[in-house]
């Protein structure tokens, strides 16, 4: 766990104090380890293992982990790194040649000038703001709003999108925080405080290059180099390390990967249930006689989710994207518990290896733009045969339906708005209180490949940055640094360069890596084709005794003079969400936006008072 804070101008005792108490605010772990410090023009605030570096009017501090420190000269720690490079290569110099997961803050007293710097994929934040023409930087957004005083803005965009959208659009606007004067600084961004002048920029970004040639054995290969060095270089900067396991393909491969890199054994946790369709226990039992030194499977089930969203929101200083992360904070909590110091896990996996359901239709896409037409007839019915659903059916209508909806035929590669998913719910929202009408989703359009616009659009714009925040909250508020070794920038580059076939064949995502762990994992789970994830019973959770508690919050003044929602449609919602849960009917549930309702609501009110 590391945080940083700080503040251009002369010492303030308030809004040290602020910045101070909101790096700590929400954590599940005591701690004592927080030190300020600065001069004249600088002050900085620290917390946990955040590290700091000073020199002949140079500062550092590095929330976060550098993994290529072995790459140069031996140096007391990574902040000290970070200082010698910028010394020789300037700010974007030195950004460029680390690979890590980081927020760096770093003042040059000579010149007087601040600079802001965000790993490549966003896997660590930092927020940023302006007040009396100075700037202040911190790890988390909400000391940064608190410092405007005891009235707090909203940024109403984010509450609208929040309410009524599909969270894949809550970050679609990377520069922006829930807090109407706080801004994010992007991924692969710098920010430059010159004077009161502020500049900014980029300093790595995909590019469209041509798919890397060879045998799938050959390409392999490089992929199994590339992840089991990301996965060593993480091992080297924690001293007791804890993994998630599901029954897929991510999390698995990267315990197995440590396991094979040290010829040691692990500890897992996995949340299992007692509902068949969430639990991957007996999934799981293969990798224990392998990789797992000692397997904690943390019970979910029937949990307090309004206690348990209380003490998420306060550790997120934000509502809570999907309800997926309610089954990680307990896992999180119990990891604590344990003496372990950090959590490995495969998050991105799913991004590279095309492992979301919804890839097969961009894949589709390139098949069809290509003139591969027999290839996308037996690509569709062996997705059709292994992926139906009662609820979500697979077939050619649908997938051809589906086509017309999320991509643009007549300009390769262009990816577009699912009009269906995003209008979804938007009658849910007051008008009166913001025009959703005018957010128009960014769509990333920089490859000539459907797949590969796709993957990006998550990786920046949608699935990894919500979730990347999520990780990285909720293992920090129980003392933990989180590691995703598949948010490697080099494993990214890779699998950019990698075709489409590679990674979906005859109905099978993820077909590279599944090659790349031939001998690493056990074949059953190499094999598998189906799985769950982290994925939960939540529609359970609104339903029953959880209605009448949800109806009671909807019901009060508090909630309605907030004016977000039309109450006659959230009303309608929560009784056909119930109606559908008890029949059992096969219809696609309200789950997700009762989540992100009660969310909204437990943080709007948190910020009120």
């Amino acid at each position: 766990m590391s945080r940083i804070a700080g503040f251009t101008g002369h010492q303030s005792l308030e809004m040290t104090n602020i910045l101070s108490d909101g790096l700590i605010r929400g954590m599940g772990v005591s701690t004592n380890k927080l030190h300020s410090f600065g001069e004249d023009n600088i002050n900085f605030v620290i917390q946990g293992k955040a590290q700091s570096f000073y020199t002949q009017n140079l500062w550092v501090v590095l929330d976060g982990l550098i993994y290529n420190s072995d790459e140069f000269e031996i140096t007391q720690n990574d902040a000290e790194l970070i200082g010698i490079l910028y010394l020789r290569f300037g700010f974007i110099g030195a950004l460029e040649r680390l690979n890590g997961d980081f927020g760096i803050a770093l003042y040059d007293g000579k010149t007087d000038t601040l600079y802001l710097g965000r790993d490549r994929l966003g896997v660590r934040p930092l927020y940023w703001t302006l007040l009396d023409n100075h700037l202040a930087f911190a790890s988390r957004p909400l000391p940064l709003a608190k410092i405007h005083g005891k009235s707090i803005t909203l940024n109403k965009g984010f509450v609208a999108r929040f309410a009524v959208c599909h969270y894949r659009y809550f970050d679609n606007i990377p520069d922006e925080s829930p807090y109407k004067e706080v801004f994010q600084l992007p991924s692969a961004s710098w920010l430059k405080w010159d004077n009161g002048k502020i500049s900014s920029g980029i300093y790595w970004q995909l590019e469209d290059k041509p798919d890397l040639e060879g045998t799938i054995e050959d390409l392999a290969s490089r992929y199994k180099f590339l992840l089991l060095d990301s996965v060593n270089r993480r091992l080297q900067k924690v001293c007791k390390p804890a993994f998630t396991l599901s029954g897929g393909m991510d999390s698995s491969s990267v315990l197995a990967c440590a396991s094979h890199n040290t010829g040691q054994r692990f500890d897992a946790f996995s949340s299992v249930y007692h509902d068949k369709t969430y639990d991957e226990s007996q999934d799981i039992q293969v990798m224990l006689s392998g990789p797992v030194q000692t397997w904690n499977p943390i019970q979910v089930d029937n949990p307090d989710i309004f206690q348990l969203v209380q003490r998420m929101v306060t550790a997120h200083d934000e509502p809570v994207a999907t309800a997926t992360w309610l089954s990680h904070f307990i896992v999180c909590e119990a990891i604590s518990k344990g003496g372990y110091d950090a959590v490995f896990g495969g998050l991105g996996g799913d991004e590279l290896n095309a492992g979301e359901y919804e890839y097969f239709f961009f894949h589709f896409a390139d098949l069809q733009a290509q003139g591969y037409d027999d290839n996308l007839t037996t690509e569709i019915k062996a997705w059709a045969h292994y992926h139906d659903h009662p609820i979500f059916r697979k077939n050619s209508e649908i997938a051809f339906a589906t086509l017309s909806r999320v991509v643009d035929t007549k300009s390769p590669g262009r990816c577009l708005v699912d009009q269906q998913r995003f209008n979804r719910y938007s009658n849910a929202l007051n008008p009166d209180y913001f025009d959703i009408a005018s957010f128009l989703p960014i769509m990333e359009h920089r490859f000539s490949s459907y797949l590969k616009n796709r993957t990006w659009q998550d990786l920046s714009r949608e699935t990894a940055p919500c979730c990347l925040r999520a990780e990285d909250r909720q293992t920090n508020a129980f003392g933990l640094y989180n590691i995703a070794p598949f948010f490697d920038d080099r494993l990214v580059e890779f699998m950019f360069r990698i075709s489409g076939n590679l990674k979906i064949k005859n109905g099978v995502t993820k077909v590279l890596l599944r090659e790349a762990m031939k001998t690493i994992l056990p074949e059953e789970t190499r094999t598998r084709v189906k799985k769950t994830g982290w994925n939960a019973p939540a529609h359970l959770w609104f339903s029953g005794q959880g209605r009448e508690l949800l109806l009671d919050r909807v019901h009060s003044h508090h909630f309605q003079a907030k004016s977000v929602f039309r109450m006659e449609e959230v009303f309608h919602l929560i009784s056909e969400h119930e109606q559908i849960v008890q029949s059992g009917a096969n219809q696609e549930n309200h789950m997700m936006f009762l989540w992100q309702l009660l969310n909204l609501d437990v943080w709007m009110e948190e910020i009120q008072t």
